[in-house]
């Protein structure tokens, strides 16, 4: 995938503007240097500081725009560490979610796929530390009982809305079905994912056009609307951003289906379906796509911000995560690129808004709308619709992401590399509890799944977004284990205290590791303060690189006075390319000899070190360190740059 190309092709677009966009002003300069999912979301955040109201109403409402922009504000803060952008959410949501769960202004009688679009922000809420979590999974679990009820086509397709009988719409696989998808899987209620498929199943059944691959607005499985046809009971037109909702829903629900799951490939495959026609009907000269597509050339037709930034997302993170074949990134970096040039503005002090994203589009209803070619163009284009704007952040943070990975170098054969993959160590650390929300039991504390303060989500998010793929080492590590690793992570081995029969690290074990770095693996081993970490025998495995880990803690932090735990981090070294300093509190001293050296000292102590043996390389800390409670931004100051440390030692774990 030519990401080196793409940076410099992204960094060009960044200094583009739209031909109706003044030049920006010396005052704006450093704001151009900020990528453009936070540059949006500021700047939605500054048109709704208070509460998110949509369009021409007066007053704001449960609704699915509310959850679009939510959603878009979650990747940003996943991207940036930074906690305004969940603090938005929080509040957000507390205007409407009360003590008991219910919802304010959500009516579940209506039968609105459009109100279940917020509820993946609830199952965000209900999994990352904070107060009041239950009252966010009983929201959550409230919202997923109108599936229970919500009526259906007789194959079992979800009417769209209960005033729109017998009636599947492309946007309601996005309103409905990564929200349904993300409860299923943390309820573990395998047959929700199921159901998830089958509303997939059902559209490519009832919507796909034969002849262009594309898929028509909507299907009336009565055939007695007057939009629908007698025969097929579709639409008579293609909706791009109708066409949007549903690549998004494709790429968004693939989240939460395993690997394992027999309809998986079925998704998958609906996808692969779908890239090749939206390159066919991408603007050759623009990069953007037309509001009606298949209508290319008609008087009238137009290319449309919204539709043109969810075909960009899906085209864009659909290659990333191994979907679609890489050469579809090209496809989704024209679209970008066309997007800002065709529909972004930027103010003389560095604001952005965006342009061209069309009003609405349905069928049906009063007054009716038939669906023709005259009825899409009826409708007005606005500026800074939410229904652009977040698939503008979403399309934005996905170039983003790739503009950052690690360049994938082919070996001297012309072959490309083995897959890097991250390992984190599941059996030397095992402690186990009762998961919240199925109730069954579930290993945690430094785990990749772990959404609260003890888990490694946020890490290992980075880990994924630099191109690496995250696994768990469940078992003692052998040669045959290890050996598909591109690192292997060891945090906090278990005491007795922690595990009533803790696996502690044997000798044979120290051999298979030493030897697995000598031949060119990459080592993190992360400790704690001994009275909280077996240290005995992982000082055995510590040895054969020179480290060892001492009795003496440092940083020991008193209530919030996050300075006693700031750590410099030498501008310039090996690992720390960025971040600048750091926050690590009760942390372990570390005793350093060749082969291992000093990374980084606090006061004259040694707490960071690395280490290479071999064709391998090694990296040591004392401390837990990058888990989320310290990588969210939610708890310590951001004059901490822990979450630019976490990215800068994860560049280093992955580089050669």
């Amino acid at each position: 995938m030519p990401l080196l190309v793409l940076l410099a092709q992204t960094a060009d677009a960044q200094t583009t503007s739209a031909p109706t966009t003044p030049a920006p002003t010396t005052a704006a300069q450093a704001a151009l240097l900020v990528p453009y999912s936070q540059r949006m979301a500021d700047a939605f955040m500054s048109w709704h500081p208070d509460s998110i109201v949509i369009g021409s109403r007066k007053t704001a409402r449960w609704d699915y725009e509310q959850g679009l922009m939510l959603k878009a504000l979650e990747r940003v803060w996943q991207r940036t560490g930074d906690a305004k952008y969940f603090t938005y959410i929080q509040k957000d949501l507390d205007q409407y979610v009360r003590k008991d769960g219910t919802i304010r202004t959500y009516k579940a009688d209506e039968y609105q796929l459009d109100n279940l679009t917020t509820g993946h922000a609830l199952l965000l809420l209900a999994q990352v530390s904070g107060p009041n979590q239950e009252k966010y999974t009983k929201a959550a679990q409230l919202l997923r009982k109108q599936l229970d009820t919500q009526p259906r086509t007789n194959e079992g397709g979800f009417w769209h809305k209960k005033i729109y009988p017998d009636q599947m719409w492309l946007d309601g696989l996005y309103m409905a079905g990564p929200f349904y998808a993300e409860y299923s899987r943390l309820f573990n209620q395998p047959a929700g994912l199921d159901d998830v498929a089958k509303q997939f199943e059902l559209i490519e059944k009832r919507l796909v056009d034969p002849k262009t691959g594309l898929l028509y607005h909507g299907y009336d499985e009565s055939r007695e609307q007057a939009w629908a046809s007698k025969t097929t009971g579709q639409s008579p037109h293609f909706w791009d951003r109708g066409i949007g909702w549903y690549a998004m829903a494709l790429v968004d629900v693939l989240d939460y289906f395993p690997e394992n799951h027999p309809q998986r490939p079925v998704l998958i495959n609906a996808l692969q379906r779908l890239a090749p026609v939206l390159a066919k009907y991408q603007d050759v000269k623009t990069g953007t796509w037309n509001l009606v597509m298949g209508e290319e050339g008609r008087k009238g037709n137009y290319g449309e911000a919204s539709g043109s930034s969810m075909f960009v997302y899906a085209l864009a993170k659909g290659v990333r995560l191994g979907y679609i074949d890489k050469k579809y990134f090209a496809v989704a970096r024209k679209g970008y690129y066309g997007v800002i040039t065709s529909f972004l503005e930027t103010s003389t002090k560095g604001a952005v808004s965006l342009v061209g994203t069309v009003s609405v589009g349905g069928l049906g209803g009063k007054p009716y709308r038939d669906g023709s070619y005259e009825y899409y163009l009826s409708e007005p284009l606005r500026k800074n619709d939410l229904k652009g704007v977040g698939p503008f952040i979403l399309a934005s943070t996905e170039m983003e992401i790739a503009a950052e990975a690690i360049p994938i170098k082919l070996k001297k054969d012309g072959l490309p590399p083995k897959e890097l993959k991250v390992g984190l160590d599941y059996y030397f650390n095992h402690e186990t509890r009762k998961n919240t929300f199925s109730g069954e039991p579930e290993q945690w504390h430094y785990t990749w799944e772990e959404r609260t303060h003890g888990g490694f989500w946020l890490w290992g998010n980075q880990l994924r977004e630099l191109g690496a793929r995250t696994v768990a080492v469940t078992e003692a590590p052998t040669t045959a284990s290890l050996k598909p690793l591109s690192v292997y992570v060891i945090v906090d081995p278990d005491t007795r205290k922690e595990s009533p029969q803790p696996n502690y690290i044997k000798d044979a074990d120290s051999k298979v590791i030493t030897e697995w770095v000598r031949g060119g693996g990459t080592l993190v081993l992360l400790a704690n303060d001994t009275a909280n970490c077996e240290i005995r025998h992982f000082n055995k495995l510590a040895q054969n690189f020179g480290v060892q880990f001492t009795s003496q803690s440092v940083n020991m932090v008193q209530g919030s006075r996050f300075e006693q735990g700031r750590v410099d981090l030498t501008p310039g070294n090996a690992v720390f390319k960025k971040a600048t300093s750091a926050y690590i509190k009760e942390v372990a001293v570390l005793s350093v000899a060749a082969p291992a050296q000093a990374l980084v000292t606090n006061n004259g102590k040694v707490i960071m070190a690395t280490a290479r043996l071999g064709k391998g390389k090694v990296f040591v800390l004392g401390d837990p360190w990058l888990y989320n409670e310290y990588m969210d931004g939610r708890k310590i100051p951001a004059s901490f740059p822990n979450f630019q440390a976490g990215k800068d030692l994860g560049r280093w774990l992955l580089g050669k």
